[in-house]
């Protein structure tokens, strides 16, 4: 392997159009080819977003020898069964949000790739950004005391009634496509698992799926974490930490804008800090951490086993929520 990550994208995806530029600008990644099962949508999508092979079946991604790792934008109810293949295949895998249908299909990932000892990592970018560091370097010093409450909303109004997010076949809804990323994020600040959920939810008429959830999780620790997430609602990503001495404001959490600055707004008692955080782009630091752990034969950043007790609390959480 050369010193940059060949890429290839598993699909000619919506989200893609965000992390393609995202590892064309990385220093250690360059999107190789696309495919898609309709070659001329794949030579199409190459035309577009400047990528200099186009090949007309996911198979043929899968077998190219000119391919080091694959990205899979795939709906979520096909993540599994082409990240196995790629697996299978021995072709190290970026694989989106959320990992699998759920923590089954989850598991079966994960077993295939550590069978193979082939790299394997979850695509959840808005870990990579730098505003998170800053988060856990204030929690790390005592700057908000104990931690006793997490609060985090994360919501869209889609307008296109065929959007696959309202597809119960492709296992969409709120939870899958959104709130999953509180559910991560609540995990990921307090380094536990949640030891009890709690969920409502509202289910579309019409799409079989959920269109508004909210959770309440109870962590061994004694903190408190409440989320929402809706496709019907007004556009909000955010997150709140209260502890016992003092708070922290994310306003722009999950999907920042690459080309602006960020807030982390923090309160000690009376005393108030705004930290503002370096305009970044989560995609491309997070291709370039996968590409240096592929590059360099170390593991990614976040293991992939996080992305299946990730699926466990989403299951759990759909379970109740009907």
């Amino acid at each position: 392997m050369t010193d940059k990550v060949r890429w290839g994208i598993l699909s000619t995806a919506n989200i893609g159009r965000r992390v393609i530029p995202a590892i064309q600008a990385s220093r250690n990644g360059e999107v190789a080819a696309v495919c898609s099962r309709s070659l001329e949508r794949a030579q199409a999508f190459a035309a577009e977003q400047g990528i200099p092979r186009a090949l007309g079946s996911y198979e043929a991604l899968i077998a190219d020898d000119e391919i080091d790792a694959i990205y899979n934008p795939l709906p979520n109810s096909m993540h599994a069964e082409w990240s196995v293949k790629c697996a299978e295949a021995g072709v190290p895998t970026l694989c989106e949000k959320p990992f699998a249908s759920d923590a089954a299909e989850a598991q079966t990932i994960v077993d295939a790739f550590e069978k193979r000892e082939v790299l394997l990592a979850e695509a959840f970018m808005y870990r990579f950004h730098p505003q998170q560091a800053k988060v856990k370097e204030i929690l790390a010093a005592g700057g908000i005391g104990d931690l006793q409450i997490i609060n985090s909303s994360f919501s869209f109004a889609i307008s296109d009634e065929g959007n696959i997010r309202l597809s119960k076949a492709l296992a969409g809804g709120a939870l899958m496509d959104v709130g999953c990323y509180c559910v991560n994020l609540m995990r990921f600040m307090t380094g536990e698992e949640p030891a009890r959920v709690t969920a409502s939810g509202r289910i579309g008429a019409t799409t079989g799926v959920d269109e508004a959830l909210a959770g309440i999780f109870e962590f061994p620790s004694g903190v408190i974490g409440h989320f929402d997430c809706g496709l019907r609602a007004h556009r909000q990503h955010t997150y709140t930490l209260k502890g016992t001495d003092g708070m922290i404001v994310v306003p722009t959490s999950f999907v920042p804008d690459k080309s602006a600055t960020t807030l982390v707004r923090h309160w000690r008692g009376d005393d108030y800090d705004e930290h503002v955080i370096p305009a970044a782009d989560h995609y491309q630091l997070m291709a370039e951490d996968f590409a240096d752990a592929l590059i360099n034969k170390r593991a990614p950043r976040f293991p992939a086993a996080d992305a299946v007790r990730n699926m466990l609390v989403v299951d759990e959480l759909l379970s109740q929520a009907g």
